[in-house]
C-alpha cells in the first residue's frame, strides 16, 4: 500500500473516545517504531502492526507517514513545554527555575528517548518542523529570561541569544547523558552545569 493514497486530504481529528484512543495508539506505535529504527527504515505496515490494527485503518487518522512523523514532533514540543512548565511552576527565582527545568528535561529525555530521537531526525526528514519546534520553544524561553532580567533575578543581556545557548546545552546534555548512556547521576550533571553558569569558567 502506498504511503499517500491519491486525492486524500488530511483526515479530521476523531470525535469519539474510541477514535481518539485509536489515533493515540497509532501515535504511540509510530513513536516506538520510528524512534527505534528511524524514519526511512520504518513503514506504515510496521506502525499498524505495532498498534495492533489493520493497515487500512491508518488512513482514517493520518494521510501519510510524513504526517504522523510531523505530529510526533509537534507532540514532543507540547509535552516538553508542559512538563517543564509544571516542573518550574513554584520556583522562587529564575536560576532555581533553570536548574529545575534542566533536571526535568534530562529526566524527560531519559523516559521518552524514542520521541527525542524523532525530533533529532526531524532535522533531516522535516527541517521546517524541526526549525518550528525550536523557534517556538526559544520564543517562550526568551520571554521568561527577559522578564527575569527586568525583575533583577539575572543580569541583563540578549534574552534570545541566552535562550538558544541554554537550549543548545540542554540538547547535547540530553544526548550524552540520557540517550547515549543511561543510569547517569543527573543531579551531578545539573550541579556541574550550574556551577559553570553561576560562577563562569574564569579561575
Amino acid at each position: 500500500m502506498a504511503d499517500v493514497p491519491p486525492n486524500r486530504r488530511s483526515p479530521p481529528h476523531p470525535r469519539t473516545r474510541r477514535g481518539k484512543d485509536t489515533r493515540a495508539g497509532l501515535l504511540r506505535a509510530a513513536e516506538a517504531v520510528i524512534g527505534e529504527i528511524g524514519y526511512a527504515a520504518s513503514s506504515i505496515a510496521d506502525i499498524t502492526r505495532k498498534a495492533g490494527i489493520a493497515q487500512g485503518t491508518f488512513y482514517i487518522y493520518f494521510q501519510s507517514k510524513d504526517e504522523v512523523f510531523r505530529e510526533l514532533v509537534v507532540e514532543m514540543g507540547r509535552l516538553t513545554r508542559g512538563f517543564l512548565t509544571e516542573a518550574v511552576a513554584d520556583a522562587p527565582d529564575r536560576l532555581t527555575a533553570e536548574r529545575r527545568g534542566l533536571r526535568a528535561f534530562l529526566a524527560f529525555v531519559a523516559e521518552r528517548p524514542t520521541l527525542y530521537n524523532i525530533v533529532t531526525e526531524a532535522r533531516f526528514v522535516a527541517p521546517d518542523a524541526y526549525r518550528d519546534y525550536y523557534t517556538v520553544f526559544a520564543r517562550g524561553y526568551a520571554q521568561n529570561l527577559s522578564a527575569a532580567a527586568k525583575e533583577g533575578e539575572i543580569r541583563s543581556g540578549s534574552a534570545e541569544v541566552r535562550a538558544w545557548a541554554l537550549m543548545g546545552m540542554a540538547i547535547t546534555l540530553g544526548e550524552r547523558f540520557a540517550i547515549w548512556e543511561t543510569g547517569i547521576d543527573l543531579d551531578m550533571v545539573v550541579d556541574e552545569v550550574f556551577d559553570m553558569l553561576e560562577r563562569g569558567l574564569r579561575p
